[in-house]
């Protein structure tokens, strides 16, 4: 059995708990802290119109309609919305994907516990290496920054997760399996649902190539008529859930031109938008964090495979990561956040790479050359610690600096860790005692920096600019319709907290003149941009003001109020 730091969390319950713990630090402490970004401000504004009345099957967004994004992801936030009324706070806006995070942390522990069964390690410790990979699951860098954010690709990364853990269980049940294939199925209906066929290609596919072909998992067992039925049901079910709000607009007349033109856009913009080179994402075990020395050794196979393969299926995870690899290479249109698919394949070879140094240094306590890369690593980890607050005084931000509290903490705690990991350089290094220390390092980084993150991100920031968040508090804007004849941004639109949609025009592109009051938004003078036969027609009454960005250099907007005579 294992020694030293977290040998005693052998129970089920304290294991859980721990992966509790860390998915906590990962991905709720300080969750509304962060500024809302431009993709969280369109899925936030889409959430908002739709719990505010809007339709829950046809979402819209700015008051246009936005069918680019299957809407699960947008019904959960505007669930939260609705729960709360609190339809401008960040924190809860993101909870929905927070706990996805959470979920798939979970389904993974379940995917690998069904992984790992039949490997040769396994009984030494039952399921420690699964309760090992959920953990640097939770704590990979990539996991936190996308898992913290509301975007919707981790809910569809979530869902297909627990898409393969179902279909494992599914495989290696004795009977009732059919329940296993159903919730798989329905699982991956949701996942298309969050984001249409993108984890399908990245991550379903591969799994299904690697783990399915016998040369790459010779432990894959026989097609039995039980299994092939239960895969046809996970397809079937799969589809109808998935496939049914597509299939709804399709039929409906006033959409379904929309839509398709949304359709084509979407496909093309997979080739002609955020084009990067082939080999943008070989960088990806730096996503690791705190992990990443253990992921690019586990990637030397020849080193790897030896060693990792007595506790996880080692060339079956890698093949699965590869071709995931493979596959999100050969799309033009490339986003960190799109690489979270290899992180789960990932986890599963590093975990098998931690269970080995846990048990061979153990009995070897000198054993090279697992000796050597542990005490890499932590010289590296010992390093960063001794840099951190390091890089706090230079920084010197507001509240962060030399004699802050924050600062006090964070010199105390990291330099505290960097004396610890630094004594164990001289002695035996116990890998149990460095993984340890990682966590806490990983919690600690999320409790310290993330708040003087949101710090830095203002710093540039003038005072006292009047953004348009301070429209929502003006009384002569709270009953008028809102419009624009310029392009806004999406997270000026957020910022104001309701739709201010282009100027509805005629078929032919022709301003409508207002019957009642409106409010208009521009970034310039809005009599040059009106018809001038309305200028006997309208009165002009600019009633409020804000700037777009944090400094003046950003753009300055005026609100104009359009009633006719």
């Amino acid at each position: 059995m294992p020694t030293g730091l977290f040998a005693d969390f052998e129970s089920p319950r304290l294991r859980v708990a721990l992966v509790a713990l860390v998915c906590a630090f990962s991905f709720f402490v300080h969750l509304g802290k962060a500024e809302v970004n431009l993709m969280e401000a369109r899925n936030f504004v889409a959430a908002r119109e739709m719990a505010a009345g809007g339709s829950w099957v046809i979402p819209t967004m700015n008051g246009a309609l936005r069918l680019a994004k299957p809407p699960l992801p947008t019904w959960a936030v505007a669930g939260v919305i609705n729960l709360t009324h609190q339809p401008a706070n960040p924190a809860l806006l993101r909870l929905p994907a927070a706990i996805m995070s959470t979920l798939l942390v979970f389904f993974f522990w379940g995917l690998l516990r069904e992984l790992t069964r039949q490997q040769p390690g396994e009984k030494e410790a039952p399921g420690r290496t699964a309760w090992l990979g959920a953990l640097v699951l939770a704590s990979s860098l990539l996991m936190i920054t996308v898992g913290r954010e509301g975007h919707w690709d981790i809910f569809a990364n979530s869902l297909m997760v627990g898409t393969l853990w179902a279909l494992a269980r599914a495989w290696n049940a004795a009977k009732g399996s059919g329940w296993w294939f159903a919730l798989s199925g329905l699982l991956l209906g949701g996942a298309i649902l969050s984001k249409g066929p993108v984890t399908p290609y990245a991550m379903l596919l591969p799994f299904l190539v690697a783990f399915g072909v016998p040369r790459l998992n010779p432990e894959r067992g026989s097609l039995t008529p039980a299994r092939k039925r239960g895969l046809v049901l996970l397809a079937a079910l799969g589809l109808l859930v998935g496939l049914a709000w597509p299939t709804y607009l399709a039929i409906q007349d006033t959409v379904a031109p929309a839509a398709l033109a949304v359709a084509r856009l979407e496909a093309t913009s997979w080739v002609e938008r955020h084009s990067r080179p082939f080999w943008d994402y070989w960088n990806f075990a730096v996503f690791a964090g705190i992990w990443a020395p253990v992921a690019v050794a586990v990637l030397v196979v020849q080193f790897a495979r030896p060693r990792a393969g007595r506790y996880v299926p080692y060339t079956t995870a890698l093949a699965w990561l590869l071709l995931s690899l493979l596959l999100l290479s050969l799309v033009p249109e490339k986003k960190e956040r799109y690489m979270l698919p290899l992180m789960p394949p990932l986890a599963i070879l590093m975990a098998g790479l931690l269970r080995h140094f846990e048990t061979a240094l153990r009995q070897q306590p000198t054993l090279q050359p697992e000796t050597r890369l542990l005490r890499i690593w932590a010289g590296l980890l010992t390093l960063l610690f001794a840099l951190i607050p390091v890089a706090m005084a230079v920084a010197n931000l507001p509240g962060f600096g030399l004699g802050s509290l924050p600062f006090g903490c964070a010199l105390v705690l990291f330099w505290g860790l960097a004396i610890v990991l630094g004594r164990t350089l001289r002695q035996v290094v116990r890998p149990t005692f460095v993984t340890g220390v990682a966590l806490t390092a990983m919690a600690v980084l999320v409790s310290l920096i993330l708040p003087a993150h949101a710090v830095w991100s203002e710093r540039k920031a003038e005072p006292g600019l009047r953004r348009a968040d301070a429209l929502q508090h003006n009384p002569a804007l709270a009953r008028l319709h809102w419009y624009t004849l310029e392009e806004l941004h999406m997270k000026e639109v957020w910022r104001a907290g309701r739709a201010a949609p282009a100027w509805p025009r005629s078929a032919d592109s022709v301003l409508l003149r207002p019957t009642r009051p409106v409010a208009v938004l521009t970034g310039s003078k809005i009599a040059r941009q009106l018809p001038p036969a309305w200028r006997d027609q309208v009165r002009l009454r600019v009633v409020d003001s804000f700037y777009l960005d944090r400094n003046r250099q950003g753009g300055f907007w005026h609100v104009t109020i359009v009633e006719p005579k």
